[in-house]
């Protein structure tokens, strides 16, 4: 292992040794096929905010690089994933990585670049990447560095308009997409990501979406409290939960209560505006 890699694994919150050991291999084989592009490697998001879920959560990495990566190089990061995955069939968590690889020039000026990107649903060698303001501040304020040199100080951190212009377009959406809700775990997720919005516009700061659910019922700011004890039980748990045909037919039925927590957001959105 280089020695140049930091011992991210370390600080992994989640205790499943599985965990660390997929992180650590898959920082282990992007550094060799990235050996002569200098690259730096952070995880950030739900694993070092000690939200992570098995079968809710992703693992997220970025990977800046000295220099573009070559085409052969991007080919072999393609599908590294499905490679380690089927070299290690019993380790569930290759499935949740996802990210971008690029060079840091691009990155930073938000230029075109080969980049590598994986996603919940597959990967793909494109020409930009870029993060959103709160994957930026996860970034900047609790990323761990798995391997490289520390280039954080070259990143921009987002300030509080950043952070209300991602709410504001996340209210949007469920606005619109989130009226109707099917069969699937993931429709908890939108009155967690209400809670996180308002939180964040109320204090500018960013915490994890288990946390943000927890606040909003201290506060006692949402009007559909059981719809969101719910989705904090099968966050929390969504093994447990994910083929639950009860649990299934109230996620079906999430609509309403979604709709009635962003009418709360857009408040806040009004009066911080």
């Amino acid at each position: 292992m280089n020695q140049k890699k930091e011992q991210g694994a370390a600080v992994v919150s989640e205790s499943s040794r599985a965990l660390a050991n997929a992180i650590e291999t898959m920082v282990a084989c992007i550094g060799e096929i990235l050996f002569d592009r200098a690259p730096s490697i952070y995880l950030y998001g739900s694993v070092p905010l000690g939200d992570f879920r098995l079968g809710w959560s992703d693992i997220d990495l970025l990977v800046l690089t000295e220099k573009q990566m070559t085409e052969a190089q991007a080919e072999a990061l393609l599908h590294l994933r499905q490679r380690l995955l089927k070299e290690e069939p019993q380790n569930p968590y290759y499935r949740s990585f996802e990210g971008g690889i690029l060079s840091l020039s691009a990155f930073v000026r938000q230029e075109s670049d080969r980049v590598v990107y994986w996603g919940t649903s597959g990967q793909k060698i494109t020409d930009f990447y870029c993060l959103d303001s709160f994957c930026m501040t996860e970034l900047l304020e609790n990323g761990v560095l798995l391997y490289g040199k520390d280039i954080r100080d070259r990143l921009h951190m987002p300030g509080y308009s950043d952070l209300y212009s991602d709410v504001l377009r996340h209210y949007e959406t469920i606005i619109k997409y989130a009226k109707t809700t099917g069969r699937s775990i993931y429709a908890f997720g939108w009155l967690l990501d209400i809670a996180r919005g308002i939180y964040t516009l109320q204090t500018g700061k960013i915490i994890s979406k288990t946390v943000a659910g927890e606040w909003v019922l201290q506060t006692g700011i949402c009007p559909t409290p059981e719809a969101l004890k719910l989705a904090l039980r099968v966050r929390k748990e969504p093994a447990l939960y994910r083929n639950d045909p009860d649990i299934m037919d109230q996620a079906e039925s999430m609509g309403d209560a979604i709709q009635a927590f962003a009418f709360v957001l857009g408040t806040y959105l009004r009066d911080f505006r």
